[in-house]
């Protein structure tokens, strides 16, 4: 079994990774006062979410529509009808809206993945809880009156289809809570953006607004933090950096997931301004074929990736040589470079990022082995069918759901406890690995580490029924090291060893 510790480590790395999930909000009808901004507490004045009943598949049922004054209410408090579309704001800004189109906010209602776990709570909770899941997804859907118990994403109107498009971010007014679409939505108040001095539009006003300045950050949080209407706290990338180095520094999220182009014009015969990315670069890269074109698939493959590699450092340690049949500790040291937030974040129930340790003696025979697939391509932990807790050594870094026995869950609805491994922001983990050598033939002896990520395991599209998308899944080897260690004939003196 692998021994860890935790260390820290100092330094500043201007690289971050976001699980993009979609950023939204609402506004009621007058205009509230400020409040202090939370980042830990679940979104109050909810609904009763007592649980007497029970759904046809065992699971307990809220007796009362789950909802949210400020994110999902259970009355309309936005009118659609002021919120513009994707294609409308294309009209003067082509480039901006070409980029997002790209985007994981684009995808935000369309993703299968998404809409398969949300059908299959609607059906767990009796629709109960339908709301939960949209009040990010679509913030003018679920403030607009088109989201509630047993709604279906067919009947969704065009805005609402859109996801997380212009006017979702744009006319946000402030952020009163950092999590769950903690903010409130002006669909009739100006577009907002971090422009001192805008030009001059026939179709808007156009104001400033420290949202997209100096408090970028709450902004995103205030939909990529995520707690469970149970008060599980599932997702929590802004509070992890309100903790970090990067926030001390003033390191915005947009600094590494929109980041700068170059200069040129914001709006069709405008100034030239700083221009940033709107395809808003994370981690995921749509499953769905046909959403994106070839080569913009391959762009964002290979942004992705780049913004992952430069996330940890790994760091193999073994001795120059062993005798044979002696046990040959591999120490392994695992650093999180990133300095705005842990590695992985977001929702790392579903992420999976591991160690492959392989030990090989000179002939090709193999002495050790963790962190490698099974014929199904799943790592060999609980949720593999075919070698279920088969890898006693696994070391992963990803966060897992855990029922009220302590079994493991998909769904977080159905979880007690979240169980996290990820590494704190500029912080290091030392494993150590205990390889056998008896079996070996010829030195030297290689042993080879990677870290590796990917944004799903294959168990969990196969559960909900998205086979067909296993074999699109890429796998990212974000750092690897290899040694040799040299292996010498056992000391046969008499007396000795």
């Amino acid at each position: 079994m692998p021994l860890s510790t935790t260390l820290g480590r100092g330094g500043l790395v201007l690289v971050a990774m976001l699980g993009l999930a979609a950023c939204n909000g609402d506004k009621d009808g007058t205009t509230d006062t400020d409040t202090d901004t939370d980042t830990t507490d679940t979104p109050s004045e909810t609904g009763d979410t007592g649980t007497t009943t029970t759904s046809h598949t065992g699971t307990p049922m809220p007796e009362v529509e789950w909802n949210d004054p400020l994110s999902t209410p259970l009355e309309p408090t936005v009118d659609p009808r002021y919120a513009d579309s994707a294609q409308e704001c294309e009209t003067c800004h082509e480039t901006h809206v070409e980029e997002w189109s790209q985007s994981l906010h684009a995808y935000a209602i369309t993703d299968p993945v998404y809409r398969a776990i949300v059908q299959i709570r609607q059906e767990d909770l009796g629709g109960m809880e339908d709301r939960f899941c949209l009040q990010c997804h679509t913030t003018v859907g679920s403030r607009g009156g088109e989201v509630y118990a047993g709604f279906s994403f067919d009947d969704f109107s065009p805005i609402a289809q859109e996801g997380v498009n212009c006017v979702t971010c744009h006319k946000i007014d402030r952020v009163d809570r950092v999590n769950n679409a903690g903010h409130v939505l002006d669909l009739e108040g100006p577009m907002r953006g971090p422009i001192d001095d805008p030009d001059p539009s026939a179709f808007h006003e156009s104001v400033s607004s420290p949202l997209f300045q100096e408090d970028s950050s709450q902004l995103c949080g205030s939909c990529h933090d995520v707690v469970e209407t149970t008060g599980l706290n599932l997702e929590r990338p802004y509070e992890e950096y309100v903790e970090s180095p990067a926030f001390e520094a003033g390191t915005r999220c947009a600094d590494c997931h929109m980041p700068y182009k170059g200069d040129g014009p914001i709006v069709q015969g405008g100034k030239d301004r700083p221009q940033h990315d709107h395809r808003f670069i994370g981690v995921d890269v749509p499953l769905q074929p046909g959403v994106l074109t070839p080569e913009q698939e391959q762009r964002l493959l290979e942004d992705t990736t780049r913004l992952l590699e430069g996330s940890v450092q790994l760091e193999v340690r073994v001795p120059e040589a062993i005798e044979q049949g002696d046990q040959l500790d591999v120490v392994l040291d695992v650093t999180n470079m990133i300095d705005a937030h842990n590695f992985p974040t977001g929702s790392t129930f579903i992420r999976q990022a591991w160690l492959e340790v392989i030990a090989t003696d000179a002939v090709g025979n193999e002495l050790y082995a963790t962190g490698t697939l099974d014929e199904n391509g799943d790592l060999r932990n609980a949720f593999s069918t075919l070698d279920p807790y088969g890898d006693d050594d696994l070391i992963v870094f990803t966060s897992s759901l855990v029922d009220i026995d302590g079994n493991p869950e998909i769904f977080s609805w159905k979880a007690e406890e979240l169980w996290h491994n990820s590494l704190q922001p500029l912080h290091d983990r030392v494993f150590t690995l205990f390889v056998p050598t008896t079996e070996a033939v010829q030195g030297p002896i290689t042993v080879s580490a990677r870290v590796r990520f990917r944004t799903h395991g294959p168990y969990l599209l196969r559960a909900l029924g998205l086979d067909e998308l296993v074999p699109r899944l890429h796998i990212v080897d974000i750092d690897v090291d290899q040694h040799e260690v040299e292996l010498t004939p056992p000391d046969t003196t008499t007396g000795t060893k």
